[in-house]
C-alpha cells in the first residue's frame, strides 16, 4: 500500500465551525462537493480506505493502523493475525460465549447478545480485565517469577479500583492442574514466529511459571504477553482482547437463535428447601 498525502477539502464546501472539529489524528474524511455531510473519501493514517486500502489490504492492516501510526515492518502483522485467529472463539464453554447463546436463544436483538459477551468477559477472571492485570504485571516485574508471586500481595495498597480485588496472579488459571494443550500449542507458535522476547522467555520457562506461582499458565496470559512484545499499553490490550474474542460470540449466538431454546442446555436448578419459601398458595404438609 502507498500512503497518499489527503486531499484538501473542495472550495465549494464551507469551512466548519471550530467549535464542530473533531480532533483525531486517526481519521480524515473529505466532504463530496454537493453534501457536506457525505465521504468522498476517507483517509486512515494517510491511506486512501476506499480507493486503495480495500482491495489490497489484510483486515489486521487496518486494525493495526487505528492503534498505530505507521505498519510495521517485521512479523508484527503476522503475530497479530496468529493472536486474533486464536482468540476469535473461545467456545460455548466460555462465560462471555455462554452469555451471547443466552442471548440468541432468548429471542434478544444481535446488539444484546455482543453485549452481553463484552459484558461478560470483560472482568478479572479470565476476561479483559485480566489481561490488563497481567500487561500491567509485566510492566512493573518484567521476567521475574519471584516478584510475580508478590504482585497481588503488592495491590493491597493501590488506589481504589471499580474492579474487584484479584484472586489469583493475573495470566494463570485459578482453577486448572495442568497447562492445557492449546495453550502450549499457541505460545510454541509465537516462539516460533519471534513474537518478542516476552513470548521467547515465557515458552523456555513454562514449567518454571507453573512451578513457581502453583497455577498453570492461562490463554489470557498468552495473550497479554503476545500484545506486550507488540508493543500494545495494557488499555490497547485490554480493548483488543475484548474485539477479538467476538466473532465466536456471534456465531454460537446465532447458531442458537437458529436451534431453538428446546434444544439449549438449561442446568437444573437445586434449590435448599429450608431456605427456600413455600409457593403462594401451596398446600401445607401434614402430619
Amino acid at each position: 500500500m502507498n500512503r497518499s498525502a489527503p486531499c484538501q477539502t473542495p472550495a465549494q464546501a464551507p469551512a466548519p465551525s471550530p467549535k464542530d472539529l473533531i480532533h483525531t489524528a486517526i481519521w480524515q474524511e473529505v466532504p463530496e462537493a454537493d453534501n457536506p455531510f457525505a465521504t468522498r473519501t476517507a483517509y486512515c493514517r494517510g491511506y486512501d480506505v476506499y480507493g486503495s486500502m480495500a482491495g489490497q489490504a489484510r483486515w489486521v492492516e487496518m486494525l493495526w493502523l487505528l492503534l498505530r501510526s505507521e505498519l510495521p515492518a517485521g512479523a508484527e502483522l503476522d503475530v497479530l493475525e496468529t493472536l486474533a485467529v486464536a482468540l476469535a472463539n473461545p467456545g460455548p464453554r466460555d462465560s462471555s460465549v455462554h452469555a451471547a447463546m443466552c442471548g440468541g436463544v432468548g429471542g434478544s436483538p444481535a446488539a444484546a447478545a455482543l453485549m452481553a459477551a463484552l459484558a461478560v468477559g470483560a472482568g478479572r477472571s479470565g476476561g479483559a480485565r485480566e489481561v490488563h492485570d497481567a500487561m500491567t504485571m509485566w510492566l512493573h516485574c518484567g521476567p521475574d517469577l519471584d516478584a510475580w508471586r508478590d504482585y497481588n500481595a503488592a495491590s493491597a495498597n493501590d488506589p481504589v479500583d471499580v474492579w474487584p480485588d484479584r484472586g489469583h496472579i493475573p495470566g494463570f488459571d485459578p482453577h486448572g492442574v495442568s497447562t492445557p494443550l492449546h495453550v502450549r500449542q499457541l505460545l510454541a507458535t509465537f516462539a516460533r514466529l519471534g513474537a518478542g522476547t516476552r513470548a521467547a522467555w515465557l515458552q523456555a520457562n513454562l514449567e518454571q511459571a507453573h512451578a513457581a506461582i502453583g497455577l498453570p499458565l492461562a490463554m489470557c496470559g498468552v495473550a497479554a504477553c503476545v500484545f506486550g512484545d507488540l508493543g500494545f499499553s495494557p488499555d490497547e490490550g485490554e480493548m483488543l482482547y475484548l474485539l477479538l474474542r467476538l466473532p465466536g460470540a456471534a456465531a454460537h449466538a446465532l447458531e442458537q437463535q437458529a436451534g431453538g431454546f428446546k434444544q439449549f442446555p438449561f442446568y437444573k436448578l437445586e434449590l435448599d428447601p429450608a431456605a427456600t419459601p413455600p409457593a403462594p398458595g401451596a398446600a401445607k404438609e401434614t402430619s
